[in-house]
């Protein structure tokens, strides 16, 4: 059953996707959460919108052409079709490498970072609470719906993820990293871990595993969050692909 769509709000239990790229990702797959798709008029020979009607009709989604209730939603004028789902429950694999996110507050570097992982065939994404709500279409749309094929579970702290996932080693990022990242060898499975956008992580992480700093010029004390994330991910593929 379709909710009365209202603005997003965290607490809602559904959200949406904003875009047509974004739709797609989610119908093809989240198809059990999609809800209905909403259309925009404007967007009637656009390709995707063509390949929406026809992944929708085949799984029995419902439709919906209404260009006020687009626009009222997505606040733009070239949105021509958004996507609406349930809020699901995800875990990440215990088996595999995990990116960890120490209360990330930018909905667009997490949206970034998500697009960034599956680009290096990372999926596994811990965010350590308070933090961003990954949620929010803002974050959706700035993943342009990597967001459907991550594996992602909220923690309450790092101890309560680190005690749940104590076959990781654990790499924490850090500006006075103990090991410059290309000297590297990371253990798997293994986590990297970052700070937040302002602060990076506290001295208290030292204590945590083998931590690594990136090097680089000194006119600048720090790199961008999502940067410096893109930066990792990139050195464990490359790792990856020579072993």
């Amino acid at each position: 059953m379709v909710p009365k769509l209202k603005r997003y709000q965290s607490d809602f239990e559904y959200s949406y996707c904003l875009g047509v790229y974004p739709t797609l990702e989610l119908i093809t797959y989240q198809p059990q959460a999609v809800l209905a798709v909403l259309l925009h008029s404007k967007g009637s020979k656009n390709q995707g919108v063509e390949k929406i009607r026809r992944l929708a009709g085949n799984l029995q989604i419902e439709i919906q052409e209404n260009d006020h209730q687009v626009e009222k939603l997505s606040q733009r004028g070239n949105t021509y079709a958004i996507g609406v789902f349930q809020k699901y429950a995800m875990r990440t694999n215990p088996q595999e490498n995990h990116l960890v996110l120490v209360n990330p507050s930018s909905m667009g570097n997490l949206g970034t970072i998500m697009r960034t992982m599956l680009g290096f065939g990372y999926q596994d994404l811990a965010i350590i609470d308070p933090a961003a709500d990954a949620f929010h279409p803002k974050v959706i749309r700035a993943s342009m719906g990597a967001f459907f094929q991550v594996r992602l579970q909220n923690f309450r702290s790092f101890t309560d993820y680190w005690g749940s996932q104590a076959n990781h080693k654990l790499y924490p990022l850090m500006t006075d990293g103990k090991i410059p990242l290309p000297e590297a060898i990371l253990e798997k499975p293994y986590a990297l871990v970052f700070g937040d956008e302002g602060s990076g992580l506290g001295q208290e992480y030292h204590q945590y595993g083998t931590s690594l700093r990136i090097p680089q010029a000194k006119e600048v004390d720090s790199l961008n969050l999502a940067l410096a994330v893109g930066i990792t991910l990139y050195q464990g593929w490359i790792q990856d692909q020579r072993e």
